[in-house]
This record gives structure tokens, C-alpha cells and sequence, in this order.
């Protein structure tokens, strides 16, 4: 078995779209039509892909249903960043709306901060923090 990627079934493909290319600033590997768009994450290497949320319901017997909203979150994405408080200086002076503010989660061993994306799915920043609890 070899891992391909995290794929977000979307309603809205082109917000989305938009959101990870120009605000989190990914670099679309692919993008086909307004259904499949996959990001490279990591040394060019692809990981997130986005579908079109109604062409995936009908192969897998859900197009009677519609997407969950109002609910605590089920999954989450989460990117290494060099440092957590930069990273989130420079998206808010993007215009990015933050759930909270960095901060230091010693028993998890990092500094992180939360926003969600156009379809609330929420997406992780963190930095390790060094043993004593400083950032790296």
C-alpha cells in the first residue's frame, strides 16, 4: 500500500481552491476543471488534493445527503512552520481570521495556532518547542 493523499470533499471548489493557492500560498500540482486540484506540501511533494464533494457522494451512495456544518471537528491539517508567531503575523496581514492566537501547548511539544479554511476545516501552524518549553 503506498499513500497518496488527504483529499477535502469541497462544496464550494473554487474558494477552496483559491484559499489554499493564493492565501496559504500552496503550490497546485494539479488543477482539472472545477472537481480535482492537488497541492504540493512538502519538497514538492503532493499530499492535499481537493474534490468536488457532489461527484464523490454518488460513487460512494451518499448524493441524497448534504455535508455536516455545526459540528466539532473530525479532521484537521496540520503544517510545520519555522515559527509559529511569524507565520501568523504574516497571514493576518493577509486578512486570515484566526481562531485563537499562538500559543504554547507544552504537553503536546509545540507552539501552535488554528484557523479554519472557506469550509471549516480547520488547519494547524506549529513549531516544536524545545524540551525546556522554549520555541526551537
Amino acid at each position: 500500500m503506498k499513500f497518496s493523499n488527504v483529499r477535502l470533499l469541497v462544496k464550494d471548489y473554487r474558494k477552496c481552491f483559491n484559499f489554499y493557492t493564493e492565501q496559504l500560498g500552496l503550490e497546485a500540482a494539479w488543477d482539472i476543471g472545477e472537481c480535482y486540484a492537488s497541492f504540493k506540501v512538502a519538497d514538492g511533494i503532493e499530499g492535499l488534493a481537493l474534490f468536488t464533494s457532489d461527484y464523490m457522494a454518488p460513487a460512494v451512495g451518499n448524493a441524497d445527503k448534504t455535508q455536516p456544518t455545526g459540528y466539532r471537528e473530525k479532521s484537521m491539517i496540520s503544517f510545520e512552520v519555522e515559527n509559529v508567531d511569524e507565520t501568523y503575523q504574516a497571514f493576518q496581514a493577509k486578512g486570515l481570521q484566526f481562531i485563537n492566537e499562538p500559543t504554547d501547548m507544552p504537553g503536546w511539544g509545540m507552539r501552535v495556532v488554528h484557523l479554519y479554511d472557506p469550509e471549516e476545516n480547520l488547519i494547524e501552524f506549529f513549531s516544536p518547542l524545545k524540551a525546556d518549553g522554549a520555541p526551537v
